[in-house]
């Protein structure tokens, strides 16, 4: 059992805490609303009133939040998390945010005396709770020892990739080709159903044939029907191939399909439907094809 601190209680930091009490460990939570946290201190975890001090009263304290910009507000500053780091601490990110953020960051912990780890989940909420998620961790081996026990308590599957910043790349990398593989499911849906294909029978043998990767297994259904409890919406992709693309033109490395797609998920947030998960791909594709489908554009 060790103290755990964990700061961005969204869907998926929610779903890792939960499984971090089950493991056991002991909990100190913060997010900008309490009432996200209220099932977890309802679970046994404990409130703090500012990220500083889930790092003063934590071994190890996480990050999930949203973006470059959010992890910078809940680290720097009196109340930030650095200001509560002290010699022997951890401190590990499990955000998608800039490689080149993560690399100044972890110098700014290494002068409190502490480490940092850069650790995003590959995955869902669903496969967080069934405990099927895949860890990607950058930065300093020794560290990466000490806190793997905890981070295979959210996930089996913890690679070391290499110093700061690696993680966090290949999970760029990772999710790019998330919304890539989303747009192709759904042109060959759309393809199908035009054709006279009924799209029900179209995703039926779609995702029994070769094409059927994890990712369209569990995201091809939704363009029959949108869940209630949004995944991953398109702000949050649209915030990943961003980051893709700037690190594609710093290595020279061309992204046209990411391009292409970056540019439908610009068309899903100007019809309205941004905050939808990432599936509405297919709803766009739809709406340019003449095909009706569920979500009101």
């Amino acid at each position: 059992m060790a103290e755990v601190g964990y700061v961005g209680l969204g869907v998926m930091g929610s779903a890792i805490v939960r499984r971090l009490l089950a493991a056991p460990h002991d909990v100190t939570v913060w997010n900008r609303t309490r009432e996200k946290a209220e099932p977890l201190l309802e679970a046994g975890a404990r409130w703090a009133a500012s990220p500083r001090e889930v790092a003063e009263q934590s071994e190890v304290v996480f990050t999930m939040v949203t973006n470059t910009a959010a992890v910078r507000a809940v680290t720097e500053g009196p109340d930030g998390i650095i200001a509560g780091l002290s010699h022997g601490k951890v401190y590990v990110d499990m955000s998608t945010a800039s490689p080149a953020n993560t690399r100044e960051l972890a110098a700014l912990v290494a002068e409190s005396d502490a480490q940092m780890l850069d650790a995003p989940v590959s995955g869902t909420s669903i496969t967080v709770d069934q405990g099927k998620a895949s860890i990607m961790v950058g930065g300093d081996e020794d560290a990466f020892e000490r806190v793997k026990p905890i981070l295979e308590a959210i996930g089996p599957k913890v690679f070391h990739l290499g110093p700061s910043g690696s993680a966090v790349t290949i999970k760029i990398a990772i999710n790019l080709s998330l919304a890539v593989q989303m747009t192709a499911f759904s042109e060959g849906v759309l393809l199908a159903e035009k054709s006279g294909i009924p799209r029900e029978r179209a995703v039926e043998v779609m995702l029994a044939s070769v094409i059927a990767s994890p990712m369209v297994a569990y995201r091809g259904p939704l363009v029959l029907g949108h869940p209630e409890e949004v995944w991953f919406d398109c702000h949050m992709m649209q915030k990943d191939l961003n980051l893709a693309l700037e690190l594609g033109r710093e290595l020279k490395v061309p992204l046209p399909t990411t391009a292409v797609t970056n540019e439908l998920l610009t068309a899903a947030n100007g019809m309205g439907i941004g905050e939808l998960d990432f599936a509405v791909l297919f709803d766009v594709l739809a709406a340019m094809s003449g095909v009706q489908t569920s979500v009101q554009v």
